[in-house]
């Protein structure tokens, strides 16, 4: 995990005391969940619900770096969790704490997410470089159910 942001993000306590089991589960005010099948579809699936999502909160200057960032996220669950998958799919949540937006997708891979130093002449390894980029900051916590949840914090201002 990058660093623990429970500190300055409401929006995270709220995550870490609820869980984010939970929060996959059922509709709440502010919050939009996705499931995802492991195919590369679902990253353009993600990026169209994350744009269209934060669009009808108002936030369309957020809207193009938050789906940049979960371009990255849904790439990284379908490509390294797959092997996993006996569990369940990916899920897409976004969710919005005033004044910030936490989106997360959750995978059934218990494996750490581990940033590499980027090699900007690779096709593959600058995922995490891009999240941390354009993100106020990212992590992940693990499931109860198993697996894990990847996610990232904006700062929205208000419309």
């Amino acid at each position: 995990m990058v660093e623990d942001p429970l500190a300055t993000a409401d929006c995270l306590q709220i995550t870490r005391e609820v869980g984010f089991d939970h929060l996959l589960m059922g509709e709440k005010p502010y919050t939009t969940s996705c499931p995802l099948p492991f195919q590369a579809d679902s990253v353009k699936t993600a990026r169209d619900v994350t744009r269209s999502t934060l669009r009808g909160w108002g936030l369309h200057d957020l809207s193009d770096d938050a789906a940049l960032v979960v371009s990255e996220l849904v790439t990284n669950a379908v490509r390294y969790a797959m092997y996993a998958r006996g569990r369940r799919g990916i899920e897409l949540l976004l969710m919005r704490v005033a004044p910030h937006v936490l989106l997360a997708v959750a995978d059934p891979s218990d494996e750490v997410p581990r940033p590499k130093n980027p090699d900007f002449i690779s096709e593959n390894g600058r995922g995490l470089y891009i999240v941390e980029t354009y993100s106020q900051r990212w992590g992940w916590d693990p499931l109860a159910s198993g697996g894990k949840a990847v996610w990232a914090l904006f700062h929205a201002d208000a419309p």
